[in-house]
């Protein structure tokens, strides 16, 4: 429904989005992630036109209705709808006014508006406020509103720029609920957050960019793979240990230590584990408290990234 092919974007002499193709299929919810700075906004307005790409091309619809999205295809824009990051409403405005607003810049009008608008606010839980302006909203009942405002005109596509910014964990499932929804009409929904517990929660693909390139592209249980590691070890122990004697134990990966904690992957839980508590046991060192864990998508995300900070 939406596709992406080899798009390029650079500002002076800075390169920001860099032969990035991705792609987005009806009914299905796709994670777009990356540190700041990877290119992830300057990607999202590429896919909606907002801003042109200097290369590459984006592509909306499937079948006879495909359409590449340009300036100058307007059709191909009113099938996406766009959830930003920073709230698009207007607080002195009714809330049904709101949605009639945004409706009307997609052409809608009459009956066919009427009944958009109570469709949208049924969906994100707040026909029951339609009269009431948007300044007596909480965060989570303003972001709600944000939603049905791309909805109004029923896109095919939509793009969602980290959409539970600020909101409790009550409004954070019922947005959770109005994307799993729209999933199962058909939509394509692109997802963009920093919560990796919201990717692994919602996505059915995953896509990581960083410094502008996509570095991975898979489903969840595809990410995990690309550790080496297939589980984790949390070790409490007394002392510093010799990581590099431990890191080149067979069937152990990416070791290390804070404070007491030391952090271990390993490939084989029952046949490596015994090694690296006799090396440890070895070393001096006593272990008062041991616990194993998958890798997630979070460790599988500061593997790709690096752990140093972007701000």
């Amino acid at each position: 429904m939406l596709e992406a092919r080899g798009l390029c974007k650079s500002y002076g002499s800075r390169t920001v989005v860099s032969d990035l193709s991705l792609s987005v299929k009806g009914g299905e919810i796709v994670g777009l992630l990356g540190p700041n700075g990877a290119g992830k906004s300057t990607t999202v307005a590429m896919l909606c036109g907002l801003v042109a790409a200097d290369r590459g091309e984006v592509f909306v619809g499937q079948g006879a209705t495909r359409r590449p999205l340009t300036e100058n295809t307007p059709e191909a824009k009113r099938r996406i709808g766009v959830v930003p990051q920073e709230l698009s409403i207007y607080e002195n405005l009714g809330t049904a006014a709101n949605l009639e607003l945004f409706g009307a810049l997609y052409g809608l009008s009459g009956a066919l508006l009427a009944e958009r608008v109570a469709a949208a606010l049924k969906l994100v839980g707040l026909a029951d406020r339609a009269r009431d302006k948007p300044s007596t909203f909480s965060g989570g009942m303003k972001r709600r509103l944000n939603i049905a405002s791309a909805l109004v005109h029923d896109p095919d596509i939509l793009i969602f720029d980290e959409p539970t910014v600020g909101v409790d964990p009550q409004s954070r499932n019922a947005i959770f609920d109005n994307l799993e929804e729209l999933r199962r009409r058909g939509k394509a929904l692109l997802y963009t957050t920093h919560y990796m517990e919201e990717a692994e929660r919602l996505c059915d693909r995953i896509v990581i960019v960083d410094h502008g390139q996509v570095v991975a592209s898979d489903t969840l249980a595809g990410i995990e793979k690309l550790l080496p590691a297939t589980q984790s070890l949390e070790i409490e122990v007394d002392g510093v240990a010799d990581l590099v004697t431990l890191a080149a134990l067979p069937g152990i990966d990416k070791v290390s230590q804070e404070g007491t904690l030391l952090r271990a992957g390993i490939a084989d839980l029952a046949r490596d584990t015994p090694a690296l508590l006799a090396a440890l046991a070895a070393g001096g060192r006593r272990v008062s408290r041991i616990a194993s864990a998958r890798p997630g998508l979070e460790d599988v995300f500061l593997s790709l990234t690096g752990r140093q900070l972007r701000d």
